[in-house]
């Protein structure tokens, strides 16, 4: 299974002629997964090769405009262009965010009298107090949502922090274990972990041959970790013949942050193959960007060190750092961000990436358990 990350915005605060606001898609195939939509997402979209129609699950890290303010209009312009079939139901898109989520989606759909031609759901994680100043925890009155919900609403569900994990569980399926983890920044925001279930390892077919099974049904049934009896009455075990499972690959993406919180951090993204980290100001600005509640590359890079990833990718710049293929004479250099991130890493043989608008980044399958 193919597997890849498409950056739409690569910018903070605002979208620009050079940088897009927060939001980038993980594909797989036949789904697309959407991690914070900042406005003009759609239309970030449109100018990729990714289809809108695709997408199946949205995730939000935190409610700051400039990574939500793109989904009530995203979802508009999907429901317009989707041609949905009479004798088949619309399949609903699963929205995961902090508390208030829904409220906002829902207030804003009903305001602006949108209806949708396929079903949502919001599941809204609980955020803990520790994830931002006191200032920035929001009312609860603010965040409750009432029962009546938007007609194409479906119930969502209310995700609280399993003490044990430090993580929340969102998704366990046959494909991929999602996992949530607590951030600090100005408002309570989330990283987010995608890890693919591990595949069974190969065959060994030549093994087989010399067992006399040629190729037919009984592979499959190997290959499924079943038993199988041979001619000859053996009982023939998989384990007899398949090599090591393949470990799944692990796609993390933070939001907003200056520091992760707990131990959940470090859990849900150990080893990862990609880890996605905010680089906002450089390292010279460190104090400023921790007041905003930002890191610079050299805190991404300590996070990344701290969970053993292979690649970081830093995004959310300020402004000032245009793509260098945009940069003019007097402008900030965004090569010193990887520069800076790049000291802090000598030595680990983890590569850094500074991602652009449409970079698109393929995930690699790992060959055995070991890598």
């Amino acid at each position: 299974m193919s597997m890849d990350i498409t950056f739409l915005g690569t910018g903070s605060a605002y979208p620009s002629p050079c940088r897009g606001a927060s939001a980038l898609v993980l594909r797989t195939e036949g789904e697309s997964w959407l991690f914070d939509c900042g406005e003009g997402t759609q239309t970030q979209l449109m100018r990729s090769c990714l289809k809108a129609s695709k997408i199946t699950k949205v995730f939000i890290s935190h409610l700051h405009g400039d990574h939500l303010f793109g989904l009530p209009g995203l979802l508009c312009t999907i429901s317009l262009n989707s041609n949905p079939q009479p004798d088949q139901p619309a399949p609903c898109v699963d929205i995961y965010g902090p508390r208030g989520l829904r409220r906002f989606l829902r207030v804003a759909l009903e305001l602006s009298s949108s209806q949708l031609l396929f079903p949502y759901v919001v599941h809204e994680l609980e955020p803990a107090d520790e994830q931002c100043p006191a200032e920035g925890r929001l009312n609860p009155a603010l965040t409750a949502s009432s029962d009546t919900l938007h007609p194409q609403e479906r119930p969502g569900t209310s995700v609280r922090l399993d003490q044990h994990t430090d993580c929340y569980h969102l998704i366990d399926d046959k494909q991929f274990v999602v996992k949530a983890f607590k951030l600090y920044h100005r408002v309570p925001s989330f990283g987010f972990s995608v890890e693919e279930q591990e595949r069974p390892g190969r065959l060994n077919t030549e093994l087989l041959k010399e067992l006399g099974l040629k190729p037919g049904p009984l592979y499959g049934r190997l290959k499924n970790g079943e038993s199988v009896t041979l001619e000859s009455g053996r009982v023939l075990s998989a384990g007899e013949v398949l090599e090591p499972p393949l470990k799944g690959r692990k796609v993390c993406v933070l939001g907003d942050c200056s520091a992760p919180l707990g131990e959940g951090f470090k859990r849900a993204c150990q080893g990862a193959d990609v880890l996605v980290h905010e680089a906002t100001l450089e390292d010279g600005q460190q104090e400023k960007a921790v007041e905003h509640g930002h890191s610079t590359p050299s805190m991404a890079a300590a996070a990344a060190l701290a969970c053993g990833a292979q690649t970081l990718v830093l995004h959310h710049f300020s402004q000032r750092y245009k793509p260098q293929t945009l940069r003019r004479d007097g402008d900030d250099d965004v090569t010193q961000l990887k520069r800076q991130a790049e000291l802090v890493l000598q030595g680990s043989g983890m590569e850094v990436i500074l991602a652009e608008d449409f970079l698109t980044l393929p995930i690699a399958f790992k060959k055995n358990l070991t890598q």
